[in-house]
């Protein structure tokens, strides 16, 4: 399994395609994800590039960080694995002070 990157401050206006032929100058890729919002379908600027070796996700973050990408200056570094939390709920998370019951 390669190596996953994590790709910010991506153009709307980007597409999956336009992503991957981007990364492919540093080498293969497999696969490409843009991250869009549930409730408007837009893209919310950033998105995931899997490279199918690590060497090649290495060259991409030298390569590509901080560099333009359609008029936006892009981040990219190696994807952080999700945080799991448990229980589904974080406490407080409407503002409860916890002085109302």
């Amino acid at each position: 399994m390669g190596t996953r990157l994590y790709v910010g401050n991506i153009s709307f206006k980007a597409s999956e395609d336009d992503l991957r032929e981007f990364f492919s100058q540093a080498g293969e890729v497999a696969s490409v994800k843009l991250i869009k919002d549930n409730a408007t379908g837009r893209l919310r600027g950033f998105g995931f590039v899997e490279m199918t070796a690590d060497e090649d996700a290495q060259k991409a973050v030298t390569m590509f960080n901080g560099k333009q990408f359609m008029e936006r200056s892009i981040v990219v570094n190696e994807a952080k694995p999700m945080e799991k939390r448990e229980g589904g709920f974080r406490k407080g998370g409407r503002g409860d002070r916890g002085d109302r019951y």
